[in-house]
């Protein structure tokens, strides 16, 4: 018994497939090599918990800022805490946060876990409305059974409750 069929139309085939099908599958596997470091996953405080995200791995980190948890430091240094209803993880940003950052609002940070386990983030990301939620986050919310609907306020986690921040 042959591998290559009898007609000789179908050889043909047969020949172009395997010819294309390994520089294909070279081309696709080149262009996920190319795109792994711009990958970034959206993770809550709790997700980044379970999955145990490596230290500098981009990665997004979306909650609702804890009250009482900003601290500016002279210099630029901004620290906060984004927590879901599990869990909580201390941010870390350098820079000026957007104008409609503030407490008790969703926000996705885009950055890394350093190796304590604070998120330095390198871009904040904030509602661009009064009503409006990241749909990550809210959808993450609702997911959790937390989600208010459109415009209600936001509740406010104790990270105390959960143990320290995520590290």
């Amino acid at each position: 018994m042959s591998f290559w069929p009898k007609s000789r139309k179908a050889r043909r085939r047969l020949t172009v497939l395997l010819a294309v099908a390994p520089v294909l599958a070279l081309a696709v596997g080149l262009a996920l090599y190319g795109m792994r470091d711009s990958i970034s996953l959206f993770y809550t405080p709790a997700q980044a918990q379970e999955a145990h995200v490596k230290p500098g791995r981009k990665v997004q980190l979306g909650g609702l800022v804890q009250h009482g948890s900003v601290v500016k430091h002279p210099g630029g240094d901004v620290e906060f805490v984004v927590a879901d209803q599990k869990a909580a993880a201390k941010v870390v940003y350098h820079g000026d946060l957007p104008d409609l950052f503030r407490e008790g609002q969703g926000i996705v940070a885009e950055g890394t876990f350093n190796d304590q386990g604070v998120f330095v983030a390198k871009q904040v990301l904030a509602k661009h409305d009064e009503r409006y939620m990241p749909r990550e986050v809210s959808k993450a919310l609702k997911k959790q059974g937390e989600w208010r609907g459109e415009g209600a306020g936001a509740p406010a986690y104790d990270a105390s409750a959960y143990g320290k921040p995520a590290q």
